[in-house]
């Protein structure tokens, strides 16, 4: 082969891993959360849900602080959240205890939304966990702050860590504008 027909196709091949290198690096980046005075940074997607922690805390084997954001499109109502509620519930009294929940009514400016705070895990890892279920851009949408603490004393760790500031998340959370779910929906899958 000469040595002219070889060097075209090698520069093809570089040309398209430069534009492809480019695409990349020229793609928007995804906006990060704030939270409660905490940035959070995009970690995960699979399947609508969306797993945030904030910068520095990207080993999602071992995280301390996450937000998670849960699409639920099917959810449409106040009676269809009501019941998503109930399961996520369910859910939460299966794997910890309840400490909190409360609901707000509906009201002819703003749909009804629930909060859940529970701790889950046991033995070597604890986790306070603080859901609010809401409607958000005509869909249901489940938005978890939690936190965990690990080693023998997780568990006494996370009571510390509740008692000193499970209220103000509780109310940042409650008032917190979620992004909007069409920027969820662009957000990169998990394989």
């Amino acid at each position: 082969m000469p040595i002219g027909i070889r060097s075209r196709a090698w520069n093809g091949w570089l040309a398209g891993v430069l534009l492809a290198v480019a695409g990349i690096a020229g793609a928007a980046p995804r906006e990060p959360l704030v939270l409660d005075g905490v940035t959070y940074e995009h970690r995960w997607s699979k399947d609508g849900q969306n797993e945030y922690t904030p910068p520095g805390h990207d080993d999602l084997a071992r995280w301390e602080d996450m937000v998670t954001l849960i699409p639920r499109p099917q959810i449409t109502d106040g009676e269809a959240l009501a019941g998503l509620a109930n399961g996520v519930l369910a859910n939460y009294q299966g794997a910890g205890v309840i400490l909190r929940t409360d609901s707000r009514p509906a009201t002819p400016a703003q749909p009804a939304e629930h909060l859940m705070v529970a701790i889950l895990g046991g033995g070597p890892m604890a986790e306070a966990a603080f859901a609010r279920l809401l409607l958000h851009d005509g869909a249901g949408l489940i938005v978890v702050r939690s936190r965990r603490a690990y080693g023998e004393t997780a568990a006494l760790d996370i009571g510390a860590w509740l008692q000193a500031h499970g209220a103000a998340v509780e109310q940042s959370l409650m008032q917190w504008e979620p992004p909007s779910m069409a920027a969820l929906q662009t957000l990169p899958q998990a394989p």
